[in-house]
């Protein structure tokens, strides 16, 4: 009787310390299927959903190999992309480029950089009315800038820096977007108009943040996009492309490039 009750209680923690097993491999399995089921998550959200992006097929880049880079043969185009691989030619000026109504960081506005297109002009003079109701002081520092402009700041950028230091801070001549007449970089006058990284701690730069795309304009070269703009973050520059572009770029939380090369013709 005694070798009996000593069996089952034998049994009994055996089949115990199974069971245990079991419990803690199938909870070990369970862990382990979360974290996968996370990681795919994460790898799900990292991606965009070419869905959404529609963009009439007049808007995007025709392109002509010239000299060994792709010119811009429409840059009317004020949904265009202007990059380091796209160049717009030496000889573009904007038809349409006019004077907005707004606060700029310099006196004399006879200057080109004071100049921007029309349709763009307009836009930035409704955000700037808008942001000076909601307390803020923006003003514009450099709007349009024809090729033979950007040739003197890249030359001067390459003397002073380097090459391959000027390339991430300044535009080839060809490929900056301000001589598309779409582009401005903009500051406040409690920065003192100042054109750099700290313009990102300003209340101005959090209310652009939040709301520029309302009026077509989006943040170019955005923080965490580098390798894919080729530039540094600009929190400064503002690009005008529409209402409509900007506020999906806006809701995708995604770079001008990447909304274009993942975009569809419709």
């Amino acid at each position: 009787m005694e070798k009996l009750i000593i069996a089952i209680l034998l049994l009994s923690t055996f089949l115990s310390a199974c069971t245990n097993g079991k419990s803690i491999k199938e909870k070990s399995n369970k862990v382990e299927s979360n974290k996968n089921n996370d990681n795919e998550k994460d790898k799900n959200e990292d991606k965009i959903d070419t869905d959404e992006i529609l963009l009439p097929k007049e808007y995007f880049n025709v392109l002509q190999t010239v000299s060994g880079k792709q010119i811009i043969q429409n840059p009317d185009n004020d949904r265009l992309l202007v990059n380091t691989k796209y160049y717009l030619s030496s000889s573009f000026v904007p038809e349409n480029l006019e004077i907005p109504k707004v606060t700029f960081a310099f006196s004399d506005t006879s200057v080109e950089k004071a100049h921007l297109r029309q349709t763009a002009a307009e836009a930035l003079e409704k955000m700037f009315a808008d942001s000076k109701s909601s307390g803020m002081n923006l003003v514009a520092v450099s709007g349009y800038r024809s090729y033979q402009r950007q040739s003197v700041l890249f030359n001067a950028e390459v003397k002073s820096k380097g090459e391959t230091e000027a390339v991430k801070w300044v535009a080839r001549p060809g490929t900056s977007e301000h001589q598309s007449g779409l582009a401005m970089d903009i500051s406040s006058i409690s920065y003192g108009s100042k054109l750099d990284q700290g313009f990102d701690q300003t209340k101005e730069f959090q209310w652009l943040s939040e709301n520029a795309h309302k009026y077509g304009f989006i943040l170019r070269y955005p923080k965490g996009k580098e390798s894919i703009t080729n530039y540094e973050y600009e929190p400064w520059h503002f690009r005008y492309v529409g209402v409509d572009v900007a506020s999906e770029m806006f809701k995708l939380g995604i770079s001008f490039e990447e909304f274009i090369m993942n975009a569809r013709p419709m």
